[in-house]
């Protein structure tokens, strides 16, 4: 398998698998600063880095701020080159392209670097600021160099194709997609998300590909290993979401068994060959950014994949 790909059609290469920085100086949902802290998440960067994996996504909400800068200090002290993905949030009272340009100065500040590799708007929640400005506002910030691709979140089919085609007009291809994705959530199958990603030539970046840690097996119905922080009031985690979910625990172990590897990094795994898909897991520390990097370098055959495709169809 292919260690790394391209964001869209002929975008920047980055690798198969990225790593999700939110709970990286995150107290609200995370409990950042608790169980783990700035020394932890370093391990986790570097030991990412050192697995070949150097592709990071944050925002500047992230911590309000503090994922953006803790990435900023870690790239500083080490010589791979990394690809920074980050995300401007559509404020109500951020209504000009001036806002858009202001958001990715202070972003690239926090950051200690000239450009980006990927921009994203965080969600589709257009207020005052019309797509058109904020599309705009961004094919002028590749113009400028300042980042080079550009991506969205949270997108519908439609808002997508909208967004491409805005795009389009300036010469400037739509790269991303950042969405839920998972064997447990796989409404973007159906709600032609992916289908309309495919024909358009846009990649995929899919968040919760673990689904909060469902998929890793560290939570079932025998167990009464119990998340933290919000997972706790999620339905999902409870005795009866967790007897829904251990047919598919079960495939996942038993994979995992045939190639040696973990049940998360099957699950990853089975993202990835859903081909111009890149999951892109949280790690909090070196062992969660190690086992990531293991979904890397080897492949599920299709049998297999399809295996998973068809225990898993309750949650499309």
């Amino acid at each position: 398998m292919e260690t790394t790909t391209t964001l869209g059609k002929n975008g920047p290469v980055v690798t198969r698998l990225g790593i999700g920085t939110w709970a990286w100086g995150d107290k609200l949902f995370w409990n950042y600063g608790g169980d783990y802290g700035a020394a932890q998440v370093k391990e986790a960067f570097e030991g990412a880095v050192k697995a070949g994996v150097t592709f990071f996504d944050t925002a500047e909400v992230y911590g309000l701020g503090e994922s953006e800068s803790l990435l900023g200090k870690f790239m500083k002290q080490i010589d791979t080159p990394v690809d920074i993905a980050t995300k401007y949030g559509p404020l109500p009272w951020r209504f000009t392209a001036r806002s858009v340009a202001d958001a990715l100065t202070a972003s690239l500040k926090r950051l200690q670097l000239p450009q980006i590799t990927l921009y994203q708007v965080h969600w589709p929640f257009t207020f005052f600021l019309t797509q058109e400005t904020l599309m705009n506002a961004l094919a002028d910030e590749v113009q400028q160099g300042r980042i080079k691709s550009v991506g969205v979140s949270n997108y519908s089919a439609e808002e997508m194709r909208q967004a491409h085609e805005i795009l389009a007009k300036r010469g400037v291809p739509l790269a991303v997609n950042q969405v839920n994705y998972s064997l447990l959530y796989r409404k973007i199958e159906t709600q032609g998300i992916l289908a309309t990603a495919k024909e358009l030539d846009i990649t995929i970046l899919a968040y919760s590909p673990l689904a909060q840690g469902l998929l890793t097996g560290k939570y079932t119905s025998e167990q009464a290993n119990k998340p933290d922080g919000a997972r706790k009031f999620d339905e999902r985690f409870s005795e009866t979401g967790l007897r829904k979910i251990a047919p598919v625990l079960d495939l996942l172990k038993q994979l995992g068994e045939k190639y040696q590897k973990t049940q998360a990094q099957v699950a990853l795994n089975w993202l990835i060959a859903q081909e111009n898909v890149i999951p892109i897991p949280g790690a909090k520390n070196l062992n969660q950014a190690t086992q990531n990097a293991g979904a890397l370098g080897w492949s599920l055959n299709p049998e297999e994949v399809a295996e998973l495709e068809l225990l898993s169809r309750s949650w499309l």
